[in-house]
This record gives C-alpha cells, structure tokens and sequence, in this order.
C-alpha cells in the first residue's frame, strides 16, 4: 500500500509518526512498517508485519495504498509454510513470522527457525538489525543471530535507516540512536521520522513539522501541518488550509498545496488525491499526466502501479494510464 501523508502512519516512521501523511511520516517515532513491509501508515503493506512509528502519529505526505498489490518477485518471495499464524516475507534473508502463542520469531528461506519464537512484537531486518518488544513492553534490536546487540529500554523504536534508529523514551519525547545505541540526535521531539535521503521528519511542542539533517540541524523550519519523507529529491507536506503539495530539501514550495492528499514520488510520478477524492498521478512539475480518476492509487513499481477503480477492483496501469493485464 502506499503511505497516503496524511493517513496514520506505520511503524516506519515510529516515532514520528508516525508523521505519515497517510500513514506515512512522522513517528512519534514516524512510522515505518511492520512491513512487516511497506504498511499502509504513510501506510504500509504486504505480508510483512507493519511497523509503526514510536510516537505513533500520523504523518503525512506519503500515501500508501490501501492495499498493496505483490510483484512477481515479491511473490516468489513468499514464505509456503502453513504452519505459522503469520509469515511475513523474506527480508536480507530472514521473513518474519507469528507462533500460535503469539510470539514473533524469524525463519530462513529453508524455513528453518533461526531465531525463535519469543518476542511480543518483532519487525523486520533493516541495516542487519530488527526491532523486537519484550515481555515488559521495552523496544529494543536484535542481530541476525537473534543476539540482543541493543536493551530492551525503549518506550518505542523504529528501524535503523541510513544508520540511524528513531526512539521513543518513557517521557514521549523522540530522538535518534546509531547502531551502538549512543543517542547522536537529543531525545527533545514530540515525533520524529525515520532519515530519508540524509533527512528526517520532527514535530515540535506546538505540533507543526520540519526536518533535521544528520547533525540534527533544523534544516526546513517546523511549520507545516504534516510532511511526508524525501523520495526522489521532493516532500509531501500539507499545511494549514489542509492542502498538499511538494517542497524541495530547501524547503521551497515546487508544487502548490492544493490537493486533498499526496503521495511520495516513485519513478517521477506521485498519486494525488482532488477534491473529489479521486486519485491520479502529477509528474515533478506539477502536472498531472494520470488524470484523477481512481478510487485509489499505489506508486509506480517498474513502469507498473495498482489503482482501485470504483467497483473496487485493483488493476494495473502503465505511465500513460493505460489498463495492463
């Protein structure tokens, strides 16, 4: 599904959304998925658990779909055992699954267990390490030995992107760990986002969002209502009237704020919602080259995105709008 940015966000963007534009951005630790793969937070979906943010707000600018449609090599990505209350699929190697204690562990492409079935919660590998929850409702990582490499002592926790993990601490305030668990941003914000193209989503006391580069600078000013994560150079953001539109890592408005919802960019194109809650694709201009017509509409995978026409059918189109079997 694609992250709408303005819809709840997933784990991804944990603490900050849980910004999610739609279940995308920011994170309270903005979300990112359990994806448990892409979850509808920003949305994010597929057989992989959804992650959701620490803070768990929503975000904004990045829509995920409702439902995310698999690829072929996804599928063949798939996990065939019926033994698991839930399998996820395989992610550098391993695929998340669900006992029938409801306890989370992770197989192998043998399907073999390679690190059992004993966390409350668990989410899939990024950077060589996954978030798992304990007993006592504390986030912490695990090695892909299933070794516990960083404590259990977080409130929440997302997963590492560009060497850093956004955290949640028992006071509700978000910052950012690196992979020795020193926190290298200051646990200040009410959420954060995971880093996106050398930046991340934060929300400030008084509810607007910016973004901060790798040091921690405020690099865009705290002033838009919700924000999606970077993708191809551009953000989602909606401000105070509840439009979207896109901003650059300079903060400049390139597209006007005038849709109902937006999605990231992928592959030069982005769905957009209008007023009329349809949904169609603008390119980096501005322009909408995919007039808005459909229900609902994924992001463009391969020259391919799913759309939901309005008997509620997915189908594929191609970059010109045309249906594809």
């Amino acid at each position: 599904m694609m992250r709408k940015l303005f819809d709840t966000v997933s784990r991804s963007v944990i603490l900050l959304i849980m910004l999610v534009f739609a279940t995308a951005m920011v994170f309270a630790i903005v979300p990112d998925p359990k994806t448990k793969k892409k979850v509808k937070p920003t949305t994010t979906t597929t057989t992989t658990k959804k992650q959701t943010p620490a803070s768990t707000k929503k975000q904004t600018s990045t829509k995920q779909p409702a439902k995310k449609q698999p690829s072929a090599s996804t599928k063949q990505n798939q996990v065939t055992t019926h033994k698991w209350e839930y399998v996820g699929n395989y992610y550098d190697g391993l695929a998340l699954v669900r006992d029938a204690n409801d306890k989370w562990g992770f197989i192998d492409k043998t399907e073999k267990v390679v690190i059992p079935c004993k966390w409350k919660d668990a989410w899939i590998f990024s950077e060589g390490l996954a978030v798992v929850q304990d007993s006592n409702d504390k986030f912490g990582f695990i090695d892909k030995t299933g070794r516990l490499v960083l404590p259990c002592k977080w409130k929440n926790a997302n997963a590492f992107s560009e060497s850093m993990a956004a955290v949640q601490d028992v006071n509700g305030k978000c910052g950012f760990i690196d992979k020795t668990g020193k926190v290298v941003i200051p646990i200040k914000w009410k959420a954060v986002g995971s880093f996106s193209e050398g930046l991340a989503v934060v929300q400030d006391s008084n509810d607007k969002y910016g973004f901060i580069d790798k040091t921690g600078k405020v690099v865009i000013p705290c002033k838009w209502k919700r924000t999606g994560e970077f993708h191809e150079g551009l953000a989602a953001v909606k401000d105070d009237n509840g439009k979207c539109g896109y901003i650059d890592k300079t903060g400049k408005v390139i597209i006007p704020c005038k849709w109902s919802n937006a999605a990231f960019f992928s592959e030069g194109l982005a769905a957009v919602e209008d007023e009329n809650n349809k949904w169609g694709y603008i390119d980096k201009t501005g322009k909408v080259v995919i007039p808005c017509q459909w229900k609902d509409a994924n992001n463009f995978h391969e020259g391919l995105a799913y759309v939901k026409d309005d008997n509620g059918k997915w189908v594929k189109i191609d970059k010109t709008g045309k249906v594809v079997k």
